[in-house]
C-alpha cells in the first residue's frame, strides 16, 4: 500500500477540519470519502471538496463500499465505539475523535473489538503532540521530578456563550452529548493529566454543577479531588462560564515543582530532595535551595491534529508506533465517568468505576431528562483555534 485512503464519518466541526487537512496536509494520505446523515453537511462536501470524493448517506454504505481502508470517526461521542467496532469488523483501520465514548462500558466493548483486529487503532488526542506536555511526560518517566506529591489542574479558560450551546439540539444533553464540560472540553486534560504523570487515582471525590451558567442540563463548573495509590493526592477544577479563565497545570514531586502555564515550562527545582533536606536540616526554620530553571521546548503547540493524521497514516504504512493508540482513550473517560458517579451518588468513588452502575445512571438521567432547548439550530462551527 503506498496510500491509505480515509473516508470520514461525520463532516460537522471537526469533521471538516480533517477532511480539508486530508487533502494535502498529509503525505501518504487520501481523502476518498466522506459520510453524513445530514443532507446539508453532504451539501457542504460537494462545495468544498473534490468531485472525485465519494459521499455516503449512511456509514453501512461506506463500510461496503471498499472505497477506503481507514476512517476517521467524527461523529456525536455516542456513536464513536459502535461505529468503530463496526468499521474494524469490515477490516478498516480506526481513528476516533475525542473521547473515546461516553461510558467505559462501550468503550471497553470497542477496546476488546480492536483488539481482536489486526487493524490499527487510534484516538485524535492531538495535545500529545504538543512539546509542553511532552518534555513534562520526559522529566517525570526519567525521575527528574522525583516521586509525584501533588496534581493540580485549573483548566478554566474552555468559555462556551449560550449560542454555543444553542448549536445542536445534541449539544449539552444526556441523551445527546452524555455531558459538559468534563466530555466535550477536558477530554484532552484529563488524558494529559495520566499521560504525564504515569499515574490514575485510586479514588476520586468529586463536585459537579449542571446548567450553573448556561441553559443546559449537564455539567459547566467541576471541583475534583483525587488520592493515589502512593498518598500524592490531586485537584482538577473546570468550567465553561469564567473569562478570562486559567489554565496551569502545576506537579509536585520530591525535587520540586514543575508548572505549565502560559505556553511556558517552569522547574522550581530544589537543590536537595525534600525528604533528605528534612532529615539532615537542624537549624529550625528554612527550607531546600530552590533554583527556578525555565526548561526550553520547541515554539508552538507541536503538529496538533495534522500530526496525529500523519502518525496513524505512518502506523498503517511503516508501522511507526501510536503516539495515542485508540485504547488509552478508556483513561480519561474513566476520570470524567467517576467525577459524575461521585457527584451523583455524593459520594467517594474508587477506581476501577462499576461500569455497569455508571451506565445505568446515566440512562436514567436520559430517561428522567425533562429538558428542552428554546432554540436548538443545527449549525457548523469554526472549530480553527480549539482543540
Amino acid at each position: 500500500m503506498e496510500k491509505v485512503r480515509y473516508g470520514i464519518i461525520g463532516v460537522g466541526n471537526m469533521g471538516r477540519s480533517h477532511a480539508l487537512s486530508l487533502l494535502g496536509e498529509v503525505k501518504g494520505a487520501e481523502l476518498t470519502a466522506v459520510c453524513d446523515i445530514s443532507p446539508e453537511r453532504l451539501e457542504w462536501a460537494a462545495e468544498h471538496l473534490p468531485e472525485q470524493i465519494r459521499r455516503y448517506k449512511s456509514a453501512s454504505e461506506l463500510f461496503e463500499s471498499q472505497s477506503v481502508d481507514a476512517v476517521l470517526i467524527s461523529t456525536p461521542h455516542y456513536d464513536h465505539p459502535p461505529l468503530a467496532i463496526e468499521a474494524l469488523r469490515h477490516g478498516l483501520h480506526v481513528l476516533i475523535e475525542k473521547p473515546a465514548g461516553v461510558h467505559t462500558q462501550a468503550v471497553q466493548e470497542m477496546n476488546d473489538a480492536a483488539a481482536k483486529s489486526d487493524r490499527k487503532f487510534g484516538i485524535m488526542y492531538n495535545q500529545r503532540t504538543n512539546p509542553l506536555y511532552q518534555k513534562l511526560r520526559e522529566l517525570i518517566q526519567s525521575g527528574e521530578l522525583g516521586e509525584i506529591r501533588r496534581t493540580n489542574w485549573i483548566i478554566t479558560n474552555w468559555y462556551r456563550s449560550q449560542n454555543y450551546y444553542d448549536s445542536g439540539g445534541w449539544r449539552a444533553t444526556w441523551a445527546g452529548e452524555g455531558g459538559g464540560v468534563l466530555l466535550n472540553q477536558d477530554p484532552h486534560q484529563l488524558d494529559l493529566w495520566q499521560w504525564t504523570t504515569g499515574m490514575m487515582p485510586k479514588r476520586i471525590r468529586a463536585f459537579c454543577h449542571f446548567g450553573k451558567y448556561r441553559k443546559i442540563e449537564v455539567e459547566d463548573d467541576v471541583t475534583a479531588y483525587v488520592e493515589y495509590a502512593n498518598g500524592a493526592t490531586g485537584l482538577f477544577v473546570t468550567t465553561t462560564g469564567e473569562a478570562p479563565g486559567t489554565n496551569r497545570f502545576e506537579i509536585n514531586g520530591d525535587n520540586g515543582k514543575i508548572v505549565i502555564e502560559d505556553g511556558k515550562l517552569i522547574f522550581w527545582r530544589l537543590r536537595t530532595p525534600e525528604p533528605v533536606f528534612n532529615a539532615e536540616f537542624t537549624g529550625g526554620f528554612g527550607a531546600p535551595e530552590c533554583w527556578k530553571c525555565e526548561i526550553p521546548v520547541a515554539e508552538g503547540g507541536g503538529e496538533q491534529h495534522v500530526g496525529i493524521l500523519r502518525n496513524f497514516t505512518n502506523a498503517i504504512l511503516h508501522n511507526e508506533p501510536l503516539l495515542a493508540p485508540g485504547e488509552e482513550g478508556i483513561h480519561g473517560l474513566t476520570l470524567s465517568n467517576a467525577m459524575y458517579l461521585s457527584a451523583w451518588t455524593d459520594n467517594w468513588v474508587e477506581l476501577p468505576i462499576d461500569s455497569g452502575r455508571f451506565h445505568e445512571m446515566l440512562m436514567d438521567k436520559v430517561r428522567q431528562s425533562t429538558f428542552r432547548k428554546e432554540a436548538a439550530v443545527q449549525t457548523a462551527l469554526d472549530v480553527t483555534g480549539t482543540h
